[in-house]
């Protein structure tokens, strides 16, 4: 019977002649406001290691109290260029170099080496409010150097600024290759996929209007609510997922554009189909992140609400900017391989023939398949968490040169010494309690506040910053310092720093792991109405997700000499590969569900995989590329999260949702969906019908 109400629904409003121009006006608007709004906001410089209320973050507040808070100490190493000793010469050149060190203060006289090969001076820097600022004071000092330098002499500087100056001057235009470089993967995956010169121009072009309202977005956020986050990572997610949502819908358009001759239509129907799906996709994803407001680190905590609110901003994208635009265009967009009715069908493709011989020995199939994915997990034996200082910086620096000499000439705890911050008064208990410690070489006082209340201990240890020694050593040392009565003693600076953000990591994935499986499987709960189905692929999502992380900390170690994961790497990973594998999860069930309707639950899942197969492929394979571009960036971690991510999308779309899941299905049958019912349609609704070939 013909609907008694066409051209009611809201789909048919979007689509339709007049209302697709109504909706483009109306999308142009709303994205005009809010770029007015939110176009001056500026995502925040910098992310905080560790959680703000820990002990090294006091330290480094209380620091703010004492004078010339604003300078702090730089390391110049010098060197020969041919490695020998210096000479008397050498020694009296380095005094040509303190003009060049006297602008903010005067710098201790140089230190040289037991061996004789190298000098140290330590020297006072300006810091200013954000890494950037500090990068031109410290480009402007190297460079007075250079000219200072006499031939036969390698001058670097180093030490805890010139590392965050560095790492801010790496990134100088590193987003905008970020962002060039994901629009050039998508762009050519696109293209493969459609197989058309002009499609890809419409998905892509929604897609990246929405990537730079998010990022306008997200950076209101960060200013408002002072919130840390990578823009980097908030830009991969949203056109991955932005993309991988238009796929679908597309996908779904094609399919409907071979039964209707009306493209209109045909596109209201389309996304009648997938809007549910997309939608509980992105919920899933959004709720995922929103998880990380209970996170202690100040990086993970702020990327959790300027994600989330950036992939709200790609749901809108498609689901209300890309049908229209698709509508004015019509069927011709895919030329030359334009959809119409009446086409000859087409024998079974790849992903039926695929789906149904995994359907007939689902037992085999899903035995090879969780065999992978252990062999993948073994990755994990062996794989450590933390990274020292030079391991995170990609990109060679002058920093990272100069601390790695500093390390060969003197003992390792020069380079990043030991802040400790107690009251005056008990100064010399304090530094009688430090001394006592193994492996500390020194303890002085260097400054005091105003009122002389506080009073600043530097402590050098022998351990190189980052090793097991040290860490251990900053929790022997705090337990010495609090014994002091009445000194209330605290330890701070960057290895305490690492001690407190190994404990923060830790508390955050065992916190938010288990948070992120809670809400991925409530999602699918009202999604399929079912017990035993969300509770049977959260556990292979869960198998996915380790398996992703051990291969990719395998790869790491192989490939790029790292040896252990940066701190955040483990649960931004499995955060990443639980939400985005449940999107696939739901692309697929979600068909498997209304096929089942009509064909049983077997057969359904067969022509859900056949539907949905090259769809989530293409998906998986942008999204995989997308996150990969993180590489260019200049930190491991981002390296590191998006190497993971890409093999696990990888495998996820190619092995789980391609052969575990249907043979899953294809072992428990109707028992899938229990408690709820699949109803049935007709005779050819009876599963016990035979597989197709």
């Amino acid at each position: 019977m013909p609907d008694p109400r066409p051209r009611t629904r809201f789909s048919d409003r979007l689509t339709s002649r007049r209302g697709a121009w109504i909706a483009l006006g109306v999308v142009l608007l709303g994205f005009t406001i809010l770029f007015g709004l939110f176009g001056r906001a500026e995502a925040p410089e910098g992310v905080d290691p560790a959680p703000a209320d820990s002990e090294s973050a006091q330290v480094a507040e209380l620091l703010e109290t004492f004078p010339n808070a604003d300078t702090s100490s730089v390391l110049v190493v010098v060197t020969r260029d041919d490695g020998g000793q210096l000479t008397e010469t050498d020694a009296a050149a380095l005094a040509d170099l303190t003009p060049a060190l006297d602008d903010d203060g005067t710098p201790a006289p140089p230190v040289i080496s037991d061996d004789g090969e190298a000098a140290v001076i330590v020297a006072p820097l300006t810091v200013g409010d954000s890494n950037g600022e500090t990068a031109d004071d410290l480009k402007a000092l190297r460079a007075d150097l250079a000219g200072l330098t006499p031939d036969g002499l390698t001058v670097q500087v180093t030490g805890g600024p010139a590392f965050g100056a560095d790492i801010a001057g790496a990134f100088d235009g590193a987003d905008f290759t970020l962002l060039l470089v994901t629009i050039l993967i998508v762009a050519v995956l696109l293209i493969v996929t459609y197989r058309s010169p002009v499609l890809w121009l419409i998905p892509l072009a929604v897609v990246a209007f929405a990537d730079q309202l998010a990022g306008k977005v997200a950076s209101a956020l960060g200013q408002a609510f002072e919130l840390q986050f990578d823009a980097g990572i908030i830009s991969v997610l949203v056109f991955g997922a932005g993309t991988n949502y238009a796929l679908l819908l597309i996908s779904r358009y094609r399919e409907e554009l071979r039964r209707d001759d009306d493209h209109r239509r045909a596109l209201s129907t389309a996304w009648r189909g997938t809007a549910p799906a997309i939608l509980a996709s992105n919920v899933t994803v959004v709720l995922a992140l929103l998880t990380l407001v209970f996170a202690v680190i100040p990086g993970t905590r702020g990327l959790g609400v300027t994600a989330a609110a950036g992939l709200l901003v790609a749901l809108a994208a498609v689901l209300f900017a890309l049908p229209p635009l698709l509508a004015v265009c019509g069927r011709g967009i895919f030329w030359p391989f334009v959809p119409r009715p009446g086409e000859p069908e087409r024998g079974p493709g790849l992903w039926h023939r695929l789906a149904a011989g995994v359907m007939r020995r689902p037992g085999r199939s899903l035995v090879a398949g969780l065999v992978l994915l252990a062999v993948m997990a073994t990755g994990l034996i062996g794989t450590t968490v933390g990274l020292d200082q030079l391991e995170k910086f990609r990109v060679p620096s002058e920093s990272a040169a100069g601390l790695e000499v500093l390390s060969a000439h003197f003992p390792a705890g020069e380079a990043q010494p030991i802040l400790v911050v107690a009251n005056t008064d008990e100064t010399d208990a304090v530094i009688d309690a430090v001394d006592g410690v193994d492996g500390i070489l020194r303890a002085h006082p260097t400054a005091q506040t105003d009122d002389g209340t506080l009073t600043t201990i530097m402590v050098t240890g022998e351990y190189a910053p980052g090793s097991e020694e040290s860490l251990a050593q900053i929790v022997e040392l705090r337990d010495a310092v609090h014994a002091v009565p009445g000194a209330d003693a605290l330890v701070g600076g960057a290895t305490a720093t690492d001690v407190d953000a190994r404990a923060g990591n830790g508390h955050d994935l065992w916190l938010i792991a288990p948070l992120v499986l809670a809400v991925s499987f409530i999602v699918l709960l009202v999604l399929l109405r079912s017990l035993v189905a969300p509770v049977v692929l959260l556990a292979l999502n869960i198998a996915s997700a380790l398996a992703a992380i051990g291969s990719g900390a395998w790869l790491s170690r192989m490939l790029f000499d790292q040896h252990a994961l940066d701190l955040q790497v483990p649960l931004l990973s499995f955060l990443f590969l639980v939400a985005l594998g449940i999107d696939y999860t739901i692309f697929l069930v979600h068909r498997a569900r209304a096929e089942a309707h009509t064909y049983g639950t077997r057969t359904g899942m067969v022509r859900a995989v056949a539907h949905t197969g090259g769809v989530i492929t293409s998906a998986g394979i942008v999204l995989a590329g997308v996150f990969a571009a993180l590489g260019v960036l200049p930190l491991v971690t981002l390296g590191q999260l998006g190497l993971i991510v890409g093999v696990g999308v990888i495998v996820d779309t190619l092995v789980v949702r391609t052969v575990i899941v249907p043979a899953v299905f294809g072992l428990l049958g109707d028992r899938i969906w229990w408690p709820g019912r699949v109803p049935r349609v007709g005779a050819a609704a009876a599963d016990s019908a035979s597989v197709p070939s």
